[in-house]
């Protein structure tokens, strides 16, 4: 009987998860299961409702998880319960996101690995484990380059009316948003990354703009400078990146990559593909 194996990789907006061990992979969709945003209870609703119910009873017999906020032990051991509760013969294996990518991204050699999605981080993999890290502290205090500071760097441009009038008119005409329920969905509503991030669209919709690539530009290269230059390894080994932010502004990423002096490794959108051929191994 074959070994059946689930991994799932989950940022703060969806977790893509990937049944490994029948004749070809699985892979499903659900809601972002970050501990930071979620409680316990919360987290069961989710899998009980989106995933679950796809699997078919189907046993899993090892199921790998990375996500956003599992760094912690607590927050490992509270992920680690929950999952044990839906499939109690399985191993489970917790680890936060940035293992995620960095195994994803350089399987099993050296490399500096990038996430750039709703949030941002980076760090140094030695080809076992995670040496060197620049973790993200949340889009209020850095997550430089990250989907919800990109998207915040829109809303800046709005409000401040900086924003020509050719592109405010873009803006206008796709959103219709005011003042006011901007500043209600980014302080009083939940999630407020979430919406910050989703400007990211209008960015990817309206490049050319000398405005849009300002705000690409200097957001990335914030990235770069904050975190990239200071890994020492940066010099020596591929600087790879994963996240629908470095995916769609891939060109600016290996602009800035030969501005820097980096050789570029994989760029993915998401680290499944990678996690699978380094569980399948």
């Amino acid at each position: 009987m074959a070994n059946i194996k689930l991994i799932a990789d989950s940022g703060s907006t969806k977790t893509e998860w990937c049944l490994m061990g029948e004749k070809k992979p699985h892979y499903y969709f659900t809601q972002g299961l970050s501990p930071y945003f979620l409680n316990k209870s919360a987290i069961r609703d989710v899998l009980a409702a989106e995933l679950f119910p796809k699997l078919k009873k189907i046993k899993v017999d090892e199921l790998y998880f990375y996500g956003t906020g599992c760094k912690s032990t607590e927050n490992k051991r509270m992920m680690k319960s929950v999952f044990k509760s839906f499939f109690p013969a399985a191993s489970v294996l917790v680890e936060d996101d940035v293992t995620g990518a960095a195994r994803g991204l350089c399987g099993k050699t050296k490399g500096i690995a990038a996430i750039l999605g709703t949030g941002s981080s980076s760090c140094f993999f030695n080809g076992k484990r995670i040496t060197r890290n620049s973790p993200g502290i949340g889009y209020v205090l850095g997550d430089e380059g990250s989907g919800a500071v990109l998207g915040k760097m829109v809303i800046q441009h709005f409000l401040y009316g900086l924003m020509d009038e050719e592109l405010e008119g873009r803006f206008n005409r796709k959103y219709g948003l005011d003042r006011a329920s901007i500043l209600e969905a980014v302080y009083r509503k939940e999630k407020p990354n979430r919406f910050l991030a989703s400007f990211t669209v209008f960015l990817a919709e309206n490049r050319g703009h000398y405005m849009v690539e300002n705000i690409i530009a200097d957001g990335l290269n914030a990235f770069f400078y904050t975190h990239l230059i200071r890994f020492r390894e940066s010099s020596l080994y591929p600087v790879n990146f994963t996240g629908g932010v470095s995916y769609i502004f891939r060109d600016v990423i290996e602009a800035l990559c030969s501005d820097y002096g980096f050789v570029v490794g994989n760029i993915y959108k998401t680290p499944m593909e990678g996690l699978v051929k380094y569980h399948r191994g």
